[in-house]
């Protein structure tokens, strides 16, 4: 290293399950929504970026590897924007005020990331990648600026990663200023608002998508009349009414709205020219088994149990309270059995090596909603629970090795 100090920062970041989805764009550069939407941040325990970030003078241009892997950052790029506007945050907020704070702004930067989950098969890989870049050269930077700041540079690298920037319950904020300035996220509930809100992912498959989000979603937008009335007539209203359920933590109301707008969500992706199809067999079964399971408890009188949801791939998320998560497991594989010991029991509810020996449906339940699937029709589920934003990690995890070159991964 040529330098006698090294300027570095890692960062883990969350991956956000959107109840309330963003689909379509009203300005592709900017990455200005058409609606506003709302999701949920995951446990970084289970599902996280990690990335490092380090600048030096000895760099000979800007690099980042995303797991192991160099990934080019091609100039007018999602990435060349980022780093380009994290520099410039850099130079006007600190060193333009401080003259004798280092030029970090004039150094290039290596930047390593890693994925401890599928990249691009709809598990909001982008999201978790680009926040955790942001907050980690936010941190390289010591930049004064809020998450909600920061949230408006995240939404020009991926749009839902400005979401990850908070943990708990978050609502991205379309805007109505053509340059971007008021598009940005806010939170609206912290991460321990509502303790007992978990949530279920069902991988179907860890496969890279057929369609992208990006290219969908601008196809959608030229072609779908459904999506100009959902940007006008629905999105407004839920939005209102799942900020509030989330307040009020009324299952009921969140459960109802999330499912309807999941569902939208896969019309206008149907009402597309080509139409998109994201979700498969598998999803659809899955579909059917929780209207069945909030069939039987809205019949006892006890209300929803379960809400579905799916971005844009066949993965199905599973929002639930903590006590009905056992139950909902036992159905799920009893409809989808899994190979022993792949399902990792973070919060030891069973304590069994084979999943399968607790398969159980409730009673009264109509077994004939789906078929049976052979193991592996569901890859993995992934239990977790509702989390914080960004955290700044010690030297010890960084990911870049003394020569400022990604360390070995696997």
């Amino acid at each position: 290293m040529s330098s006698a100090t090294t300027y570095e920062a890692t960062v883990s970041a969350p991956v956000n399950i959107a109840v309330i989805k963003y689909w379509g764009k009203r300005d592709t550069k900017l990455i200005l929504p058409t609606n506003s939407s709302l999701s949920v941040t995951l446990d970084q325990d289970h599902l996280r970026s990690t990335t490092t970030a380090r600048a030096d003078p000895s760099f000979e241009r800007d690099q980042l590897w995303l797991n192991g892997k160099e990934d080019e950052i091609k100039p007018g790029s999602r990435l060349a924007t980022c780093i380009a506007e994290m520099k410039r945050l850099r130079r006007e907020t600190v060193e333009a005020k401080h003259p004798t704070a280092p030029k970090l702004s004039e150094y290039n930067v290596h930047i390593a990331s890693y994925n401890n989950f599928p990249t691009a098969a709809g598990l909001a890989s982008s999201a978790s990648g680009f926040a955790a870049l942001i907050a980690a050269l936010a941190q390289l930077y010591v930049l004064p600026a809020s998450p909600s700041e920061l949230s408006i540079i995240a939404r020009q690298g991926s749009g839902s990663a400005c979401r990850s920037l908070f943990g708990g319950f978050v609502a991205w904020q379309m805007g109505v200023d053509p340059a971007g300035s008021d598009s940005l996220a806010v939170q609206i509930a912290p991460q321990l608002h509502w303790p007992e809100m978990q949530a279920l992912i069902c991988v179907v498959s860890d496969d890279k998508k057929g369609t992208s989000s990006t290219s969908g979603m601008q196809r959608t937008v030229e072609t779908s009349t459904l999506l100009q009335h959902r940007i006008k007539e629905v999105v407004p209203a839920r939005m209102a009414a799942i900020s509030q359920a989330i307040l009020d933590r009324d299952f009921d109301t969140f459960a109802r709205i999330t499912m309807a707008d999941s569902n939208q969500f896969h019309a206008v992706a149907l009402d597309t020219e080509p139409p998109i199809f994201y979700m498969n067999d598998v999803s659809r079964a899955i579909i059917a088994l929780i209207v069945e399971f909030n069939r039987l408890s809205i019949e006892r009188g006890e209300g929803y149990k379960a809400a579905y949801t799916y971005d844009a791939g066949p993965n199905a998320v599973i929002y639930a309270l903590a006590e009905d998560i056992p139950d909902i497991i036992q159905l799920i594989v009893s409809y989808f059995p899994q190979r022993p010991g792949e399902f990792k029991d973070v919060m030891r509810l069973f304590e069994v090596d084979d999943i399968n020996t607790q398969a159980n449906l409730p009673e009264g339940f109509n077994k004939a909603v789906a078929k049976r699937f052979e193991v592996g029709a569901v890859k993995g589920l992934i239990h977790t629970r509702v989390g914080d934003g960004p955290r700044r990690l010690g030297d010890e995890e960084s990911l870049l090795a003394a020569n400022g070159l990604p360390k070995t991964l696997l």
